[in-house]
């Protein structure tokens, strides 16, 4: 197969797995297949103190195997003295490092990140990059050692570089899903969100459904507007960059699409911007009610890449809803009787809970469990 078509492979793989979670596994063994290397990581954050990278969302994948022993011991372990933290939060956006790169000569020698943690993932010898985020955060992508052990080609740095706002745009995607509880919805089951805009193009780019909230943002008029069944932004200049999108998403005959974002300013200015979000869709025939949809804009406030949610904290640990929201209380100092006394349940339903997370992650005490949903919330105060 041409390396043309392995790369569209990946995009398409990419686009089905920032609408279904479940499908991220397949995305990164493609991945680990066309660059060559042992695995794969990807790591959301930010909106917190300077240095705090305040993780949200972190996967560790190996050939398409989510690796949650390596998530849990890392940030467990060794998350809160790893050097490269505050200096990758501080990185350029979108510049590829070599590990040995984020780290002093004295550091390579003697952090338990890179001999320890770093020796056990097979990354010694990886790439680490970070990308930036409306509302302060960030996304990293680490990229583990190659498979030949003989270094990074010309060709593989390459295709890491294309791949790159691919990868991070499929991630962005889905946590702006996550964060308004839509996630792993159906094409239809989407234009019920609430918190999100959402409008359904085809293949030319016309209008084919929009939910509520979508339609009130274009009747307005301030920053959207629908002229002739097609979307377009109220400033020129905006509107430049929106048809721009659309038209990466939707090529013609029948190529494959790649998503982008935008942001559009709002005419009050006590409103946050908005984030647009075009992203290229698969034909969904269970989907019949929604007709031929190629390509989804998804609208949402800039602020809300930025907060730290349960469905986010959920997909993190592989929670239940109810199992993700006593963790943070938990990690907030809650006793499990106010747990139980603010979710009206009984202390031994919460108990229940906290036993089957316990389960999970292979803990023995609430101190270990406060102590990993800190991590991922991006507290730095130790527990317990």
């Amino acid at each position: 197969m041409s390396e043309r078509a392995d790369f569209e492979r990946v995009l398409a793989s990419l686009h089905d797995a920032a609408l279904d979670p479940s499908l991220w596994a397949g995305a990164f063994a493609l991945i680990d297949e066309i660059l060559r290397v042992h695995s794969t990581a990807t790591v959301f954050g930010g909106g917190g103190p300077a240095g705090d990278i305040g993780i949200q969302l972190a996967w560790f994948y190996a050939r398409g195997q989510r690796r949650r022993d390596l998530e849990r011991e890392y940030f467990q372990d060794y998350y809160h003295r790893d050097e490269r933290v505050p200096r990758l939060r501080r990185a350029p956006d979108r510049h590829v490092f070599h590990v040995t790169e984020l780290f002093t000569e004295e550091e390579l020698k003697a952090s338990p990140a890179y001999n320890e943690s770093m020796a056990r993932c097979q990354a010694q010898d990886g790439l680490n990059v970070r990308m930036d985020w409306p509302g302060g955060a960030s996304l990293a992508w680490l990229i583990n050692d190659p498979v030949d052990g003989k270094g990074w080609s010309s060709g593989q740095l390459d295709r890491v570089r294309r791949l790159l706002p691919h990868v991070g745009q499929a991630v962005r995607v889905q946590h702006t899903l996550a964060s308004a509880g839509a996630l792993g919805e159906t094409l239809t089951g989407l234009l019920d969100a609430t918190g999100l805009g959402i409008v359904q193009l085809d293949a030319r780019g016309r209008i084919v459904a929009a939910n509520d909230r979508a339609r009130d943002l274009l009747g307005s008029g301030d920053t959207l507007f629908d002229k002739g069944g097609f979307l377009f932004a109220t400033v020129k200049a905006g509107d430049k960059t929106l048809q721009a999108l659309l038209t990466r998403a939707l090529p013609p005959f029948g190529a494959q699409g790649a998503g982008g974002s935008m942001v559009l300013g709002r005419p009050q200015k006590t409103l946050p911007p908005l984030v647009l979000h075009v992203h290229p869709v698969d034909r969904h025939p269970s989907d019949a009610r929604t007709g031929p949809v190629a390509a989804l804009a998804v609208i949402a406030d800039t602020e809300q890449g930025a907060r730290v949610d349960a469905s986010a904290m959920a997909a993190a640990l592989n929670l239940t809803g109810m199992e993700s929201r006593v963790a943070m209380l938990l990690a907030q100092g809650k006793t499990v009787r106010e747990i139980a006394e603010a979710t009206g349940r009984k202390e031994s339903t919460i108990r229940h809970h906290v036993k089957k997370t316990f389960a999970k992650h292979g803990l023995n005490r609430q101190a270990d469990l406060v102590r990993l949903v800190l991590a991922l919330a991006g507290t730095p105060k130790s527990a317990g």
